[in-house]
């Protein structure tokens, strides 16, 4: 594959006169039938009632060591870096938390530093994003797997591992999704490959089931283009053999299923119908709020109808938007989505996608501004309409987004998670993205995690050797009266005994706040707030002497603020 200049596209597909134009919206009984949840054909599972994530894990490097020994997906021609003339993606990575980075032939970023790039087939790469799953409510991945039978086969193969590995670290779940665009022999290799490679999987205490079966996803079947041109009977029978051996299975189908024109081919509605769980996929079909509205109105709506009445499980898409085509409205475009999906009462949300950079509709951490973006890529950052946003937003959009799928969160049409974290009205955040130092850090879990805006990412100390300190430097010298704490909010409860110390030099400290077990509880947001008598000073450290979950200090978030 080294060298390979033309790759599939991924699910990229012409946009039918329906959903091209904006919808009129309708009024029926249905619609109103439909405002409260429905009934789940099946009960909560590890899809039905979750958040589903698409994961491609398809990104490779030259000097990775993956078999298919190139720029996979990074760039068109695999045999060359990525650059300017040679580009895949749509979208820069936050290049931040991982081990290692890749040199490319772009620019440096507009900091400065090299325009590095990750690989998927490094497995903290795959560790890392399964921790992000982990930190902000993404409960199951859907690995990709496209046609194995070529040169992509080994990698994949390979990434299928480390996915697994990932998963079972994390307390995560994996399934895995055949995706059988162009793949010209499907019907009888899709069954050898799920026997010989795939079903080995499932032995997995991280494989997703669903009814107490292994779930397995077909994506492709009824599209209406020369890359899906499977007979309906040969969809049926993939189907049928996939239940057949005990599975649980959901199709990936075209938006217009139901109706089957458009992006559907017609006559396939037994295949549709064979399917435990249907999932429409709508990249392409919508770029704005109201889109969404007219989708729910006109497709939303119905579908689940005919998916109650069939006893099939309905997982609709969720999308962030392409950050190139200026979709993403800072979260609000995904927020009605979210809204609309929970309103309809959908089973599951699958999020297209997770790591799709080449769509630019992934919610990975991407870069935030163009300093974290090559000077020569063009490339827009998550701040392309003036409005600032973390790297990891849509991954924390996603986390409330589940909260209110599982009835954790009210149902609301006005998005709760705001760009970026720190603010308290008009009480601002002290020590956001301020100086900080430790006394010691594990790994990459350095001090700098603690005023990054980001619960998700944290400062953890060496192991066993207490006490422990992490400080910030607020700059200057300010009046303080309150410092808030926080874990990553998915973490198990814990007590940390600890302190509130302040300096005005950074070598003399006293004590804001005296030694106390204070307990981070997942019920409370894993959130702690320490008041205190205020004092002017410039440096702010937290002094840890003992944790109950973890042999080492750890803060994910230090804020500090004057009252």
């Amino acid at each position: 594959m080294k060298g390979m200049n033309v790759t599939i596209s991924r699910r990229r597909f012409m946009t039918s006169a329906m959903a091209g134009s904006v919808l009129a919206a309708t009024s029926s009984p249905l619609v109103s039938a439909l405002a409260s949840p429905a009934s789940a054909a099946s009960p909560p599972g590890d899809v039905v009632g979750k958040i589903t994530v698409g994961y491609q894990g398809w990104f490779a490097c030259a000097g990775d060591g993956a078999p298919i020994n190139g720029w996979w997906h990074w760039s068109q021609n695999w045999g060359q870096p990525p650059s300017p003339g040679n580009t895949g993606i749509k979208a820069w990575p936050d290049m931040r938390e991982y081990a290692h980075g890749y040199q490319t032939a772009y620019a440096n970023l507009g900091n400065g530093r090299p325009a590095t790039l990750f690989s998927s087939y490094d497995q903290q790469t795959v560790d890392t994003h399964f921790g992000w799953m982990r930190d902000n409510g993404c409960d199951t991945a859907a690995l990709q797997r496209f046609n194995p039978t070529g040169g992509e086969g080994p990698t994949r193969d390979a990434m299928a591992a480390k996915v697994r590995s990932a998963a079972e670290g994390t307390g995560r779940k994996f399934y895995i999704m055949y995706d059988v665009s162009g793949w010209t022999n499907m019907q009888p290799e899709i069954k050898t490959d799920w026997t010989n490679k795939m079903k080995a999987h499932t032995a997995s205490s991280a494989y997703a089931r669903q009814n107490g079966k292994p779930v397995v996803c077909v994506w492709g079947f009824g599209f209406n283009d020369g890359n899906h041109p499977f007979s309906a009977a040969a969809c049926l029978d993939v189907i049928n053999w996939f239940k057949g051996q005990g599975c649980y299975v959901i199709g990936g189908v075209p938006r217009e299923w139901r109706t089957g024109d458009g992006g559907s081919r017609a006559g396939y509605g037994d295949v549709y119908h064979a399917l435990n769980m249907i999932s429409p996929w709508m990249v392409g079909a919508i770029g704005d709020a109201a889109g969404s509205d007219s989708i729910y109105q006109n497709i939303n709506v119905p579908d689940q109808a005919d998916c109650n009445a069939h006893g099939i499980d309905y997982q609709p898409c969720v999308l962030p938007g392409d950050v190139s085509e200026r979709q993403r409205k800072h979260g609000d475009f995904m927020w009605r989505q979210f809204y609309n999906m929970v309103r309809v009462g959908a089973q599951g949300i699958y999020i297209s996608m997770f790591d799709e950079y080449n769509e630019g509709n992934q919610i990975a951490k991407t870069a935030e501004n163009a300093g974290m973006v090559p000077t020569n890529s063009g490339m827009l950052a998550l701040d392309e309409d003036g409005t600032t946003c973390s790297s990891d937003y849509y991954l924390r959009l996603t986390a409330d987004g589940g909260r209110m799928l599982k009835g954790q969160l009210a149902l609301t049409p006005n998005r709760p998670t705001q760009p970026v974290l720190g603010g308290d009205g008009g009480n601002p955040d002290l020590a956001a993205g301020k100086g900080t130092s430790e006394s010691s850090h594990t790994q990459v879990y350095g001090s700098g995690n603690a005023v990054d805006g980001n619960a998700g990412t944290y400062w953890e100390s060496a192991n066993n050797a207490f006490p422990q300190w992490v400080q910030v430097d607020l700059g200057a010298g300010a009046a303080v009266g309150r410092v808030v704490l926080k874990l990553p909010p998915s973490w198990e409860r814990r007590d940390q005994t600890l302190s509130i110390q302040g300096s005005a030099n950074g070598s003399s400290f006293s004590t804001l706040s005296g030694s106390a077990a204070r307990t981070f509880d997942p019920a409370s947001g894993n959130t702690v707030t320490v008041t205190f008598t205020p004092a002017t000073v410039r440096y702010v450290r937290v002094n840890v002497t003992a944790n109950t979950g973890w042999p080492a200090g750890q803060i994910a978030e230090l804020a500090v603020y004057a009252t």
